[in-house]
Parts: C-alpha cells; sequence; structure tokens
C-alpha cells in the first residue's frame, strides 16, 4: 500500500477540511484523532473513498508515512500541543517534520521550535486561516519554524492554499521559529479590528442613521464594490438580509456579547511588550471584553438613559457617505499599527519579515482578505523601508480625502451618545501621529518632579538628559532611565 505523504492529527472541523483539501490537491493523507472513533466517522462519512489512511494511534500514523515524514497537528493551542510534541518525539526520526497548524501563541512556538530542533528533527508552526471553507477550499498559510522544512512542506502547502492574480499561492515562508504564528497573531488583531469598526458603522447606521436591515445591507454591498471592497463588508451584507423563522432580521436576535480566544489579546500584549501604539486593536479587545459584561451594561442602561440621536433624513445620506470614508481611514490606521508591529517583532527576532509579501498571503483566503491589500504590497514594492503606511503617498491621499468626514461621523456618535471606540481612537492615533508637538513635556516634567527620572530639552541635542530640583528639597541624584 502506497504510504502516506502527510499524517494529520485532530480530525475538527478545521481538521477534516485540511484532510480534504489535501486529498484534492491529489496527496495521500493518514489521519488519526484522539477519539478514535471520530477516524472512523470520518473514513466512512465525508473521507470514504479517497486517498486516505486511518489510524488506530500514533505510532500507526508514524508507521504509515513516507519519509521524511510529516505530521500536522490542528489540536487545540495550549497543552495539547506540548502533549502531541511529547508523544510524537520518541516515534519520529532526525529529519522528520512535526506542523502546528493551530493558533498557538508565537512564544510556545519559539518554545517548541528549540526542543523540537535539539532532538534532531524540523519544526514548523503555521498559522491557517480562512475559517473551515478556507480550509476546504484554499486558506491563506503563513509557515515558519526550521528552514530545512521548508522544501519539505512547500508542495503541500502551496498546493492547498488559496491563489490570487491567476495562480499566485498565498503561502511562502515567512522566517524562523515563531515567525508564522507571530503574523498569523497581528492577522487575528486586525481582524478584530476590522470587524469592530464594521461594527460601529453598523450601529450608527441603525440607531443615529435610522436605516432598515434592507437599505443597510444595499451600504454594505455598495461599499463592498469599492475601496471597501473585502470578505468581512461582504458577509456583513448578507447577515444584513438574512431573516429569522418570523420574517425579522436574525441578527437582532443575537445577543450582544462577543466571545474571543485570545489572540487579539496576544497582539495587545504583544504591543505593549514593544511599545508600539496599536491602539485600535487594543480598543477592539476592549469592546468585545465590555460587550461580555451584559447585566452589568442593562443596570447601568436604567441609571444612564440614552440620549437618543437619530438625526433628520435630509441629513443621512452624507453621514451614511462619511461614515463609509471613516472606516476606509480606520483601516488604514489598524494596519499601519499592525505593520509597526511586525516591523519591531521582525527586528527583535531577526525574523527579517517581508512586508509587501504578508500582503499577498493575506489576499486571498484569509478572513481579512481584501482589495485594500494590494496598495499594501505596492506601497512596500515601491519603499521596502516604509516607517508607516501613513505615509505612503497612496494611503497619505486617501485619509486627507476622508478626514473631514471621520470626524463628522465622530462628532455625530458622541453627540448621539453611540459607542465608536475603534473608529475614534484611529482618529485620536491620527492626530498623535501628524502632530509636531504632544503634551508629552509635561508628563515628562512630572516624572521629573516626583521621580527625577530626567528630561530632554528642545535647545539641547538629543540624548542629554537633565533634572530639576522642583521643590528646592530635592538633591542631585536622579532615576535611572528606561523605555518601555
Amino acid at each position: 500500500m502506497k504510504k502516506a505523504d502527510i499524517g494529520l492529527v485532530g480530525l475538527a472541523v478545521m481538521g477534516e477540511n485540511l484532510v480534504l483539501n489535501m486529498e484534492s490537491k491529489g496527496f495521500t493523507v493518514a489521519v488519526w484523532n484522539r477519539s478514535v472513533a471520530k477516524v472512523d466517522e470520518f473514513l466512512e462519512g465525508r473521507g470514504a473513498g479517497k486517498r486516505l489512511i486511518g489510524a488506530g494511534d500514533l505510532g500507526g500514523l508514524v508507521d504509515s508515512l513516507d519519509s521524511p515524514r510529516k505530521v500536522m497537528m490542528m489540536v487545540k493551542a495550549g497543552r495539547a500541543v506540548d502533549e502531541t510534541i511529547e508523544k510524537l518525539l520518541p516515534l519520529l526520526s532526525p529529519g522528520d517534520v512535526i506542523i502546528d497548524g493551530g493558533n498557538s501563541n508565537y512564544e510556545d512556538t519559539i518554545r517548541r521550535s528549540s526542543l523540537v530542533e535539539s532532538k534532531g528533527l524540523l519544526y514548523v508552526g503555521t498559522g491557517v486561516s480562512g475559517g473551515e471553507e478556507g480550509a476546504l477550499l484554499g486558506p491563506s498559510i503563513m509557515p515558519g519554524g526550521s528552514a530545512a522544512a521548508w522544501p519539505l512542506v512547500k508542495p503541500i502547502f502551496r498546493a492547498i492554499a488559496a491563489k490570487v492574480d491567476g495562480d499566485v499561492p498565498c503561502c511562502d515562508w515567512l522566517g524562523s521559529d515563531g515567525a508564522g504564528h507571530f503574523v498569523k497573531m497581528v492577522h487575528n488583531g486586525i481582524e478584530y479590528g476590522d470587524m469592530q469598526i464594521i461594527a460601529e458603522a453598523y450601529w450608527l447606521m441603525k440607531e443615529v442613521l435610522g436605516l432598515s436591515h434592507e437599505a443597510m445591507g444595499k451600504a454594505f454591498e455598495s461599499w463592498n464594490r469599492g475601496d471597501l471592497g473585502s470578505y468581512l463588508i461582504e458577509i456583513t451584507r448578507d447577515i444584513m438580509g438574512t431573516k429569522d423563522g418570523d420574517g425579522s432580521p436574525l441578527v437582532e436576535r443575537i445577543l450582544d456579547a462577543a466571545g474571543q480566544k485570545g489572540t487579539g489579546k496576544w497582539t495587545g500584549a504583544a504591543a505593549l511588550d514593544a511599545g508600539v501604539p496599536l491602539t485600535l486593536i487594543a480598543e477592539a479587545v476592549f469592546a468585545r471584553c465590555l460587550s461580555s459584561a451584559k447585566d452589568e451594561r442593562m443596570a447601568a442602561s436604567k441609571v444612564y438613559p440614552g440620549r437618543g440621536g437619530r438625526i433628520p433624513e435630509t441629513k443621512a445620506a452624507s453621514l451614511l457617505e462619511d461614515l463609509g470614508k471613516a472606516l476606509y481611514a480606520a483601516k488604514i490606521v489598524s494596519y499601519a499599527q499592525g505593520y509597526l508591529l511586525l516591523r519591531e517583532a521582525s527586528k527583535e527576532h531577526g525574523w527579517k519579515l517581508d512586508f509587501g509579501g504578508i500582503a499577498l498571503l493575506w489576499r486571498g483566503g484569509c478572513i481579512i482578505r481584501s482589495v485594500f491589500l494590494g496598495k499594501i504590497k505596492e506601497a512596500f514594492d515601491k519603499d521596502a523601508s516604509l516607517p508607516n503606511l501613513l505615509l505612503d503617498p497612496f494611503f497619505s491621499a486617501k485619509v486627507k480625502e476622508a478626514e473631514a468626514g471621520w470626524r463628522r461621523v465622530v462628532v455625530a456618535a458622541v453627540e448621539a451618545g453611540i459607542p465608536v471606540p475603534a473608529i475614534s481612537s484611529a482618529l485620536s492615533y491620527f492626530d498623535g501621529f501628524r502632530s509636531e508637538r504632544l503634551p508629552a513635556n509635561l508628563l515628562q516634567a512630572q516624572r521629573d518632579y516626583f521621580g527625577a527620572h530626567t528630561y530632554e530639552r528642545t535647545d539641547r541635542p538629543r540624548g542629554e538628559f537633565y533634572h530639576t530640583n522642583w521643590t528646592g528639597r530635592g538633591g542631585s541624584t536622579v532615576s535611572s532611565t528606561y523605555d518601555a
């Protein structure tokens, strides 16, 4: 019997669909699941009659693989990954490859990569984005890890990945150890931001513009045909048109308490560690946290009744146009911040990330796929060392065009008492970024006053630090300086 090209551990929906995707591209796949009954169920159901080999245990899975053996784990992030690796290590030989295709924290991937390589094996931590449908029909794949593993997994990964511009796969090698999972983490953070600004736009349409769900669907459809064209705008259009059993809009029957799996939080934490102002994504994460406090919000709504902010119908069309511009400008800020984090991580870990190439990986298959990403690739193709997307001529022109409407949207939301944390924080970041001077001089004076933390002067060279005895009771001793 022909041996399998790759083995896959974990037959949840993503695992099943990746197996079927691989098989449809001509690969033979061995499968194992901790609950062995799931293997039989899959082989007798969706996998019936296909080039699949079922295994009763991990040893059987490994024995069924062609050498060098490649085992891909699609299990829950955390302890389950470590436990599976521990069981695989004694079964594999030097040169074999262990692949983690789940949403693992990149720091765990760095640790696991070091462990697996110390045993003479190769390790790949890869992001896989696109949800169930992407896994089946073509996801965005973001691999990193042991460089020697790339030639071994490349034919499979590129075959099953989404394709753009004819036949260009949304899959390329990103760098050593945790690079792939870091890029996937930032992707998910941007996804949080995109979803939040779209949700804020929907709420403004409903509560301030007074639009029907049919009209909202038409607005999203119109945006999807233009600069905002993307998977998330497209599915939002579909959601607006979906009815419940009684014909009412289904979206209004869904409880307003959002869940999360942690990748957005990881992105925010990584930004704090790196000192990168990832404000929009952080607000998107906090917005989900606030939404989960449903009981407290219901109680507060009785103490603080809503203001009510429905605008005259004659002004609705104009504000709707402004809202589209605000969405686009906020989206630019979200990606600008995400790429700042990628740049800092690339420098810190020596990954040498290709920023234009990452935009290409995200153009197909993944949740944040959009026409917008082609412009990001063009920006980095023109200037690989571009410090911030807001400084690219194309994006700066778009922000300038959107700015007035963006401000009107935030003002309308504030006056109506409608929270727009992501759209407004993006505007605040933009205003801070474009400001030659900020009030941080007062912060430095305060820090020096109470803690002798010192400050730099505008009339002296950068890098020289000074301390003032503000009270007359202090001495000349100063605190050590550090950067967050």
